[in-house]
């Protein structure tokens, strides 16, 4: 029997390095967009879901052309599991307003360090009483690793705290219980197939764009006219690059990896906007920061190597037949790697 997914194990974890990488450009183009638009946090978070929603459509309707027997409709992949649907488009604006709401009240640096730091630590917890994950010594070395590393990345910068920061914790590990919320029910999804994580990934971020709309409205929805071009490259590099394809390829990775390794791996996500401002934004790295980069560089390196390597397939269904069990039993031992 093969293994649920049949993504490899190693393209996976590509997947979600990759995602975290083009999550990691947001926030700098984020923050250019803000001064081209004059709007606030919410509202960008409402473009950039509702142009990436665009996108997928788009791209969705062309997979219907070229596929039509096999490509997945929206309306049967919503209506096979609506609350899958409506969990992760919750989730997604949650988490990514609740992050920007802790940046306003505590900082940069207090919101990133709290919201991903707790992040990986959440999804482990989850994956293990919900899923059954088992994490190890060696994957929890791992993650301690990883969330340290932040901390001294993090912490090495230059930043200041915010006027209210208890408040912007509380907002910050809101949305890290939303970020451990929709990764874990993204590996489930992906680990039981239970349908196309594609048109999964369109369905959710529709639900996401309508749960924005209300607060974007009750902020300030429409950007300055003054300057549109330069907001609209930005807001469609956002909607592209860190939302259609970031989302898609994370869920898409999730199918193949473990919820606990993902998270660690999306660590990738700061360690990119660190890189970004060093080369873009004239920012120096010193010991600390340099510290922890390695530490988040051996965390991430380290699962990608026990998940391609040191993971034994499980989940196999008894064959009822000696014979066939005895012909296929050899291939579906290797469908991980």
């Amino acid at each position: 029997m093969q293994s649920s997914s049949a993504l490899p194990v190693r393209q996976g974890v590509l997947y979600v390095a990759i995602a975290a990488t083009a999550w990691g450009t947001g926030g700098a183009v984020a923050a250019e967009l803000y001064d081209a638009s004059g709007i606030g946090p919410i509202s960008v978070s409402f473009w950039r879901f509702l142009t990436g929603l665009v996108l997928l459509l788009a791209a969705h309707l062309f997979r219907r052309a070229r596929q039509p027997h096999t490509a997945l409709s929206l309306r049967a992949t919503y209506a096979a599991n609506p609350w899958r649907a409506l969990i992760t488009g919750f989730g997604l604006a949650l988490y990514q307003t609740a992050y920007f709401a802790s940046v306003q009240l505590a900082g940069l640096t207090v919101a990133t360090v709290v919201t991903l730091g707790s992040g990986p630590v959440l999804v482990t917890v989850g994956a293990r009483l919900a899923l059954g994950e088992r994490t190890g010594a060696a994957g929890t070395a791992a993650v301690a690793s990883g969330v340290a590393g932040l901390g001294l990345l993090m912490g090495g910068a230059d930043g200041s705290t915010g006027p209210a920061p208890l408040p912007g914790i509380g907002y910050a590990l809101l949305s890290a219980v939303g970020y451990a919320g929709v990764t874990l029910l993204g590996r489930f999804s992906g680990r039981k197939n239970t349908g196309g994580m594609f048109e999964s990934t369109v369905t959710g971020f529709a639900v996401g764009t309508v749960c924005l709309l209300p607060m974007a409205l009750f902020e300030g929805l429409l950007p300055d006219s003054e300057s549109p071009a330069r907001t609209l490259p930005l807001i469609l590099y956002l909607g592209a690059v860190p939302t259609a394809l970031a989302y898609t390829m994370f869920f898409t990775g999730l199918g193949a990896v473990r919820a606990t390794t993902a998270s660690v791996v999306a660590l990738v996500e700061p360690l990119t906007a660190a890189v970004i401002g060093v080369l873009a934004l004239g920012e120096r790295l010193n010991a600390t920061v340099l510290t922890g980069t390695a530490l988040l560089l051996s965390a991430v390196l380290f699962l990608a190597a026990d998940e391609g390597s040191g993971r034994k397939p499980s989940r196999r269904t008894p064959d009822p037949d000696p014979g066939q069990g005895r012909h296929t039993s050899y291939p579906s031992a290797r469908t991980k790697d």
